[in-house]
């Protein structure tokens, strides 16, 4: 049984907490904020690009963890460890991207006020929100990337402290 524990149930737990903890973070999201956010980026590519390969970053890297979480005979699976360093160091991509698209909302909104005299509110709305949706998209990709090697440091600690604690001495 505590085979089974260490070896299958710890490493999928682990691995199910960051998925939970998104969800939690998604549910956290003031409503209006969230409603404006899923509005926005259905017309925001940059958002697709950045949401896409994020998600498929972290799948990844989850699939990695559980490897890397997985005890052998003698050791953990450490032939995830580079990937994994190699994933966590491209998370501090999403944070450029998202700056890339509120650069790209500021000047697209800029240029078409300086085209009009007169731009409506709605329509200055329309045009900047990539600029928060980007920068939004970036964060959270970054967030859910830097977890995974995280994960596998202190799981893999946890897994140790359970699975070889000294047996209790014998009175004498």
């Amino acid at each position: 049984m505590r085979t089974l524990l260490i070896r299958q149930v710890l490493p999928t737990l682990f691995c199910l907490a960051p998925l939970i903890g998104a969800v939690l973070v998604v549910i956290a999201v003031p409503s209006r904020a969230l409603s404006f956010y899923l509005e926005s980026i259905r017309t925001s590519y940059l958002d697709w690009f950045i949401l896409a390969l994020g998600a498929f970053f972290f799948l990844l890297q989850m699939v990695l963890a559980w490897r890397a979480l997985r005890w052998n005979e003698r050791t953990f699976d450490e032939r995830p460890d580079p990937l994994l360093q190699g994933m966590y160091q491209a998370a501090e991509w999403f944070p450029l991207l998202g700056l890339f698209g509120t650069v790209a909302g500021i000047l697209q909104t800029f240029a078409a006020i300086g085209m009009k005299e007169s731009l409506p509110q709605r329509e200055i709305i329309q045009l900047y929100a990539p600029a928060l949706t980007t920068t939004g998209s970036g964060l959270l990709m970054t967030l859910l990337n830097i977890i995974p090697l995280w994960l596998v440091m202190v799981g893999r600690r946890v897994i140790l402290t359970l699975a070889f604690t000294p047996p209790a001495a014998k009175e004498p």
